[in-house]
């Protein structure tokens, strides 16, 4: 019953042993980094760049490759732009569903290389080994969505539609997380490294409201496509950065002894 209620807003599962793998291995993978945060065990970008290394062996840190922060941060999102704005010229006059979920996971990762090259300032490097598996996550989730989506395009519509409403939660999600990460920048004036405590928009009640942002953005583009693996994804998705938030707000709390406790780390009152 209850699956069968599940199924009215999805897509059948596909019969592709990559697609239904990937949302496996997307939903694992994806889940266990956020569970590393919860335990204090970082990607090191951001405030956490050198978060794992062991003072009682520098060797490790000395041996680390490390990229300037705007580099790492083109490193992460440019393969999943492009593969975003290729997907119109691989699988071309689709359904109108399938230009949407292109238009949106394209436009998503082509803010993110605009706020690196225009909005962020960096306040450290990024490890290449950290780096690495968030490129392949981020290339590899559109990549597979898009062609997930592709499957779906002789098969019958769900019975509850959700593409609308996806494109009202995908555009809420990325305009939220697009301003808040303005205000991040506006922390700093130029040739500030310093970590200052977030002011304005949502950051007066959460820690990390672009990490919320970033959420919504990820469940629009799950009712944009309406399948299993978009599903996994947003899942996964939504425990990483529940973790990394977690971390974050620790991290406020142990450097700065006015940091309002009443701040939560990315739902609001609750988390």
């Amino acid at each position: 019953m209850a699956m069968s209620m599940f199924l009215n807003f999805m897509y059948p599962p596909p019969s592709s042993i990559f697609v239904t793998s990937m949302s496996i291995i997307s939903f694992v993978v994806i889940t266990n980094y956020g569970i590393s945060e919860l335990r204090g065990k970082h990607l090191n970008y951001s405030k956490f760049w050198n978060a794992n290394n062991n003072s009682n062996n520098p060797t490790n840190s000395r041996n680390q490759i490390k990229l300037s922060g705007k580099v790492g941060m083109l490193l992460l999102y440019t393969p999943a732009f492009l593969a975003g704005a290729v997907s119109f010229w691989i699988f071309p006059n689709e359904s109108f569903r399938s230009t949407i979920l292109h238009g949106a996971l394209t436009l998503h990762y082509f803010k993110r290389v605009f706020e690196a090259l225009f909005i962020h300032k960096y306040s450290g490097p990024m490890v290449l080994d950290s780096a690495i598996p968030i490129t392949l996550s981020y290339f590899m989730s559109t990549v597979t969505m898009i062609y997930a989506q592709h499957l779906t395009k002789d098969l019958q519509e769900p019975p509850i539609n959700l593409l609308y409403p996806g494109i009202v939660l995908f555009l809420v999600g990325i305009i939220g997380n697009f301003y808040h990460h303005y205000l991040l920048s506006k922390l700093r004036v130029k040739g500030e490294k310093e970590y200052k405590i977030p002011k304005g928009g949502l950051f007066g009640i959460v820690i990390c409201p672009h990490y919320l942002f970033e959420i919504i953005d990820f469940y629009g583009v799950f009712f944009i496509s309406q399948t299993l693996y978009s599903l996994c994804f947003a899942i996964g998705t939504t425990f990483y950065l529940l973790g990394r938030s977690y971390a974050t707000r620790n991290w406020y709390l142990s450097k700065f002894e006015d940091f309002p406790k009443n701040v939560k780390a990315v739902i609001p009152f609750v988390f």
